[in-house]
């Protein structure tokens, strides 16, 4: 049934690449997609994500996979932490594919402009987030901070990194460990919009924190696979 299920999500993955039609897809969980993403199936993963999140995100989520029954399980984890979040933080994006989480966050809802001191709202925003990874201590952050292009390269940068610095600091008042998290700024290096328009540039300004599953959550599962 394994092999069937790898088979199936495999199938019905790269027909959602090629933009064909097929109903059968619609029925599989993103557990059962989980299952069927392995190390070989990594630019299928890029491909679905899209232009929602990033490629340091995406390679987050590539880097951290166990593939096989095993991804199952922790795909089967990650659905339901991924549904607790967007349940706690409607105004955010969950992307929920692979093994892993993105909860994307534009900047204008943490941020005001050109500032990295997150404001009162976004204080709850991460408030709520932090809640769910102390719920789930068995996995590893990265908080990636973007930009749009206005401005130098090197300002940007800088930016982004201390938006996700802020981000991170703020989750360790919340009582998420810090070794738990890793901070990147990417300032616009990774566009997932058309930087000519407002409202490219606007989605462009964004933070997003990806959630994978730690060494112990990997070992369990790779004990679960066995069972």
């Amino acid at each position: 049934m394994v092999t069937s299920k790898y088979k199936i999500a495999t199938f019905c993955i790269a027909l959602s690449i090629s933009s064909m039609a097929f109903q059968g897809c619609d029925s599989l969980t993103k557990t059962q997609k989980g299952a069927g993403i392995g190390a070989a199936a990594g630019g299928v993963l890029g491909a679905i994500i899209g232009n929602k999140a990033g490629n340091t995100a995406v390679g987050a989520i590539l880097g951290a996979a166990a593939g096989g029954v095993a991804g199952g399980f922790i795909g089967k984890r990650m659905d339901k932490q991924a549904a607790e979040i967007q349940n706690a933080i409607p105004n955010a994006e969950v992307v929920r594919q692979g093994e892993g989480i993105i909860v994307k966050f534009d900047s204008g809802i943490l941020f005001d402009f050109d500032s990295a001191n997150l404001k009162g709202p976004a204080k709850d925003n991460v408030k709520s987030l932090a809640a769910s990874l102390e719920k789930y201590p068995d996995t590893e952050i990265k908080v990636i901070g973007h930009t749009d292009n206005k401005g130098t390269e090197a300002y940007n940068m800088g930016l982004s990194e201390r938006r996700a610095a802020a981000v991170k600091a703020f989750a360790v008042t919340q009582g998420v460990p810090a070794s738990r998290l890793t901070t990147i700024g990417k300032g616009f290096s990774e566009p997932i919009a058309d930087n000519a328009t407002d409202a490219g540039r606007a989605a462009n300004r964004r933070v997003e924190v990806v959630i994978v599953a730690n060494d112990q959550l990997k070992q369990q599962a790779a004990q679960q696979a066995k069972n």
